[in-house]
Formats: structure tokens, C-alpha cells, sequence
């Protein structure tokens, strides 16, 4: 089993790097073309995914730091989105000018309250 090792770690690193190269964006890609990097990937098993990780994307500084780069935005819940806060007022108030006059007197009774 042990003798298998090496050949999994190769085969391992040349899908991630393949993976890796698919799926980044084509300005992000250096020095060579995104379907030549694919293809010296492929063609050369060792080689070819060491040489895409270590020089063949444009890689950001570890803690988001990128030196005035555009850097992806990072996912937020929707409760702390200020976006998506405001779209929810702005249906709110949509949905207060069509109930228009049903609602008016509702409104106010709670407000009394």
C-alpha cells in the first residue's frame, strides 16, 4: 500500500492544480495564456501543477491583505447586509403606498396604541 503513495500524492496535487487553474478567473492568470497552463498541467505531472501553484496566478497575502488589489468580497448574513436591509425597507414602503388607503386607518388605530 505504502508503494502507492507517491503516485496518489502526484495524481492528488495534479487534479488540484487543474481544479485550481479551471476555476480562476482569466485576469488573474500570469505569464502564459489559462488553456496553456491546463495543458502543462496535464502533460507534465510533476512539474506542471508545482510550477501553476508557485507562479502561475496572482496569489492575495494571507489575511485578506492585498495591497490596494481587488479582493473578492467576503459572504454576509443577510441580517447584518446593509443591502439587503435596505431592499427589505424599500419593499416595505412599496408595499405601504399600494395597501394605500386599507391599511390608513389600521395604522393609525395601532399608533394610538
Amino acid at each position: 500500500m505504502l508503494r502507492y503513495l507517491p503516485f496518489l500524492l502526484i495524481l492528488a496535487l495534479t487534479i488540484y492544480a487543474f481544479i485550481d487553474c479551471l476555476n480562476t478567473p482569466e485576469e488573474e492568470v500570469k505569464h502564459l495564456p489559462k488553456t496553456v497552463w491546463v495543458l502543462i498541467i496535464l502533460l507534465f505531472s510533476i512539474v506542471g501543477p508545482v510550477v501553476w501553484l508557485f507562479a502561475g496566478r496572482k496569489r492575495s497575502a494571507v489575511g485578506g491583505g492585498g495591497g490596494g488589489r481587488a479582493r473578492r468580497q467576503q459572504w454576509v448574513a443577510p441580517d447584518d447586509n446593509p443591502e439587503f436591509l435596505k431592499s427589505l425597507r424599500e419593499e416595505q414602503e412599496k408595499n405601504r403606498d399600494k395597501d394605500g388607503d386599507k391599511g390608513g386607518d389600521q395604522d393609525k388605530d395601532r399608533d394610538k396604541e
